[in-house]
């Protein structure tokens, strides 16, 4: 008899959520992604208030996975490595606060599965610099704006999609390959 385990839910910011989101989607075993905000003091903060930097939050994305199929070491194990968790408050040329690189934990264990992938990450030499990660128990997600969610499957000759967006994608493609939705 084999035990089955509920759907989990961690919300993960990167840098910006249009980079994450289809990254996250095109994994087997997510079953749903939505950007949105979190790390903040703002209550029900837009991203007009949120791109000022003022309001603490990070744009994040908040991914529900069956941990039956993915593990949350594999889904932390992949996003460590779709962007750069050694620059503070900056990913590329999108600077400030909320682009900064953060893992907002519901339970202890995937607190101690952030801390492990973080130690093995730093052991493997997969970045040069330390992990400067932001790790801290989920207060609020705020979803984002109808707008934002899936903005780079409706937006994709946009500027920003195809000089940003699409190449982290496709890079994120062909080296999880394996671990793609068919």
């Amino acid at each position: 008899m084999t035990t089955s385990i509920e759907k989990e839910v961690i919300t993960l910011g990167g840098g910006c959520f249009w980079c994450l989101q289809p990254i996250f989607q095109d994994l087997r075993g997510v079953e749903k992604v939505e950007v949105g905000y979190s790390g903040g003091q703002t209550k029900e903060p837009t991203y007009e208030d949120v791109c000022t930097d003022s309001t603490g939050h990070a744009e994040v994305v908040q991914v529900t996975y069956d941990p039956n199929t993915i593990s949350t070491e594999e889904l932390l194990t992949i996003f460590f490595t779709v962007h750069d968790p050694t620059t503070l408050n900056r990913q590329g040329h999108d600077v400030g606060t909320q682009y900064r690189s953060a893992v907002f934990y519901r339970t202890p264990a995937q607190k101690a599965a952030v801390e492990r992938v973080i130690k093995d990450i730093g052991a493997s030499r997969l970045w040069r610099d330390p992990v400067v990660t932001e790790l801290a128990p989920l207060t609020e997600f705020y979803r984002g704006e109808e707008y934002h969610q899936d903005y780079f499957a409706k937006n994709p000759w946009a500027g920003y999609c195809r000089g940003v967006v699409a190449p982290k994608v496709a890079k994120f493609r062909k080296e999880f390959a394996a671990k793609l939705k068919r």
